[in-house]
């Protein structure tokens, strides 16, 4: 197990990762008012494990799995639910689950009595590798992803591999999705994974990355907490057209929908002239030794109009993060009608 220290220009966020991790600090939350939010997923498989550690009577918002739940009517139920079980402004909200119940629990505590204190324990890999860390909180609305949000450091981080053992191969996936993408952002990252592309779904292996992609989140949230001077945004790549994407055709988890962005952007890069040769191959066997085949969709400009909503957009152009060389990624602008001719050329070569 090891610890780290995200030094956000707004609060200290500290983060546990590793086996062990939720035996040795996840006891002391019981010694706190504590309001969990968890899932009907998470909360059948742990339920048991949530009573031994937190005690039996502490309240609780148990929503429906999946990213249905992430919506504005959940949220205001959740702060109303906190203040009819009477929670002070000391007290701590639990955010045990995925990456939606991180996100809109996390939105909560921001918002409850102007902001209590945050607990992340995400469950699912991807949840443990990206979004339990940095700050971001969100819930969607209208059909926009995380288009009501804050940004609010959680004071810890539980991040404990013994959870991924219960998780589904489409769920590990969908993790991996997140862990490519820091590959594709940090040269060291990049090396350990060709390197071990045989063991991507090894739950040893994926501990070992677990860390190395929190490290490297943690040191661009401190740099750039709130997406101002453009480091952050790094940590977008393969999203604009994920979450075109995944908007539009939602069939699969947003992880693969972030590998299969990925795939496509790193297409529009290659066209561009911005990345090719040796680590343009490379990196797409990496995509493709995950989800094996890039999905040929139909409809592509509606998809792709999605991408007007992302909020890297301006100037009236689509911005994309896309990779550059190992360790650097860059962002291009395009218009709307250029990113969909592009995204139509890649369809058509698969």
């Amino acid at each position: 197990m090891k610890d780290l220290t995200l030094c956000a220009a707004s609060a200290k966020s500290v983060i546990h990762c590793g086996a062990g991790a939720f035996n040795t600090f996840a006891p002391d939350l019981a010694k706190r008012q504590i309001y969990v939010v968890t899932d009907s997923n998470v909360f059948a498989i742990y339920r048991h494990l949530m009573w031994q550690t937190f005690g039996d009577n502490f309240p609780v918002t148990i929503l429906p799995a999946g990213e249905g739940s992430k919506t504005y009517n959940n949220l205001i139920a959740i702060l109303k639910d906190m203040l009819s079980a009477g929670m002070k402004r000391n007290c701590t909200v639990v955010a045990f689950g995925g990456g939606v119940i991180g996100d809109i629990a996390g939105l909560a505590a921001s918002l409850y009595m102007r902001g209590v204190r945050l607990v992340q324990i995400p469950t699912t890999l991807l949840s443990q590798v990206d979004s339990s860390v940095g700050g971001k909180t969100a819930v969607d609305m209208g059909g926009v992803k995380n288009v009501i949000g804050t940004f609010y450091q959680p004071e810890e981080v539980i991040a404990d591999p013994m959870f991924l053992k219960t998780l589904t191969d489409r769920e590990i996936r969908c993790g991996l999705g997140e862990i490519i993408k820091y590959g594709a952002l940090n040269s060291e990252i990049f090396t350990k994974l060709k390197a071990n592309s045989a063991r991507l779904t090894d739950l040893n292996f994926l501990e070992e990355i677990t860390y190395d992609c929190i490290a490297h989140k943690a040191r661009v949230v401190c740099e750039d907490e709130r997406d101002l001077n453009g480091a952050r945004k790094s940590l977008n790549l393969g999203h604009t057209t994920g979450h075109a994407l995944e908007l539009f055709y939602r069939k699969k988890s947003h992880g693969e929908f972030v590998l299969i962005g990925m795939y496509y952007e790193l297409y529009i890069a290659q066209r561009s002239g911005i990345c090719g040769g040796q680590y343009a191959q490379e990196l797409k066997k990496l995509i493709l030794c995950v989800l094996k085949k890039i999905p040929v969709y139909e409809n592509m400009e509606a998809a792709a109009a999605f991408a007007v909503y992302d909020k890297k957009n301006d100037d009236g152009r689509l911005s994309l993060i896309v990779p550059q060389s190992e360790g650097i990624s860059t962002e291009i602008k395009l218009s709307l009608q250029d990113y969909t001719r592009l995204l139509k050329e890649c369809a058509a070569t698969l």
